[in-house]
């Protein structure tokens, strides 16, 4: 059997469900689908988890919601309709969106997490409502019902184990169609709690894992996955088949088809995932498979930047004999929640490479603070300029001239990486650059490649 997900740009109105369902039926091993809530119809419109955000956020202040809520039943409606639902038939949807402000929540986060995961709640809902119109044999499963348990942060939950076992059990007659909504799942007390950002992917992984699925296929609005970020490299090939860990290590840094944790369940299942494109479903899109026996058609798959790092630069000559002046930095970093990404180091410096999402100003200014008390660098400086090149592919550990060849093209370009920083696997290459400087340097290594 196939899990299948959608996601929010498949969606968006009754043309575009059409479609997907007419994917769906055209293909009997596509047994459980995986919806992501409706996204944009246009550039200037407002995505349905954005307009439940905003409901959510109204409820809490106590202000009027029917326009809202309103609002968000449209375009619910308007999807319905397109598939000849009558309004009484709707009416369930309306009556659980007015519901929402009379739940009890243990706190504003919960509150929160319930509110956007009925996006994706509402539209498995109506989905499976118009697959029944249609006289096709398929079921509405909510995770309370399936028993996906999460633990973790109400808007950044983990799937617990025990969510596999419970999957397992669930039992899809023959001819039957599973709709499920992406992104969240019940908490062992009965809350929802929404997985962080790509958690229809996440579900759709879970899924795929837990129902022991032959293949995972995804659809999106792209054909595959491009080796390289089209908005940077005009027209880049795009990838046919890749690993596991490829994709993890891109998706790292900045390759947005996937968000990386929703890997994790496919991998430990070993479920080969296929990225297709809705609206030609029948390109072949981009098979991710295990490493086993995997042999890679190029020796790079794939280079991607991100821009939003930061780094703190130390330099303390013999930093290297003084036991323990990591381990105070990280007690720094800690005390504070910080968490870096990499800590690249020589004889007598450090660097430590930062996620601007979990800074601030007043932060900064407070971890410099400390450090230079604590540590006593004789020089410390923080970076704002910073970006992050990943060069990933199988190939590369059995072609070693590769790293070579790289630096000295960013060389003759006049690019002088930061940092570099290859892993034990030897199929990725980071390389620290100026936030100016990274599209000329995904550029120059993308051509490389090709």
């Amino acid at each position: 059997m196939k899990v299948v997900k959608f996601g929010g740009s498949s969606l968006t109105d009754g043309q575009n469900v059409e479609q997907a369902l007419n994917i769906v039926l055209s293909d009997p091993e596509r047994r459980a689908i995986v919806v992501s809530a409706p996204g944009k119809r246009s550039d200037d419109d407002i995505k349905i988890t954005d307009l439940l955000i905003k409901y959510a956020g109204m409820t809490l202040k106590s202000e009027d919601t029917n326009e809202i809520v309103q609002n968000i039943f449209m375009r619910y409606q308007e999807i319905g309709h397109y598939f000849g639902l009558s309004d009484q038939e709707l009416k369930v949807i309306k009556d659980i969106l007015l519901a929402l402000p009379n739940q009890t929540y243990p706190n504003s986060s919960y509150l929160m997490a319930a509110f956007k995961a009925h996006g994706e709640r509402l539209n498995a809902r109506l989905i499976a409502m118009i697959l029944q119109h249609q006289g096709v044999k398929s079921r509405f499963l909510d995770p309370t019902e399936a028993g996906l348990i999460v633990t973790g942060q109400p808007n950044d939950a983990l799937v617990n184990p025990e969510s596999y076992l419970n999957l397992d059990q669930i039992k899809i007659a023959t001819g039957e169609r599973i709709i499920f909504p992406g992104f969240f799942g019940i908490t062992p007390s009965g809350n929802i709690a929404t997985f962080s950002r790509g958690g229809s992917d996440i579900t759709g992984a879970i899924l795929a894992r837990g129902f022991h699925a032959d293949m995972y296929e995804n659809f999106t609005d792209v054909n595959g996955i491009f080796a390289a970020n089209p908005h940077i490299v005009d027209n880049p090939q795009s990838i046919k088949k890749m690993t596991y860990r490829e994709m993890r290590e891109l998706s790292y840094a900045g390759f947005s088809v996937f968000h990386d944790e929703a890997l994790i369940p496919v991998i430990q299942g070993q479920i080969p995932i296929n990225v297709k494109n809705t609206h030609e479903p029948d390109q072949p899109g981009t098979i991710i498979v295990p490493e086993k026996d995997f042999v890679p058609d190029n020796i790079i798959t794939g280079v991607t930047s991100q821009k939003h790092f930061s780094a703190l630069y130390l330099h303390k000559y013999l930093l290297n004999k003084e036991a323990g002046f990591t381990l105070r930095i990280l007690q720094i970093l800690y005390k504070h929640n910080v968490p870096y990404e990499h800590m690249p180091s020589g004889i007598d410096d450090i660097t430590i490479i930062f996620n601007n999402d979990f800074l601030n100003d007043q932060l900064i200014d407070q971890i410099c603070n400390e450090i230079q008390a604590t540590i006593n660098p004789d020089q410390l400086e923080w970076i704002d300029d910073y970006a992050i090149i990943m060069v990933v592919g199988e190939g590369m550990k059995k072609y070693h001239v590769v790293s070579r060849q790289i630096l000295d093209s960013l060389g003759d370009h006049d690019i002088s990486p930061r940092m570099i920083n290859q892993g034990a696997s030897q199929i990725s290459m980071m390389i620290g650059t100026k936030k100016e400087k990274a599209d000329e340097a995904v550029k120059i290594i993308y051509h490389l490649s090709v």
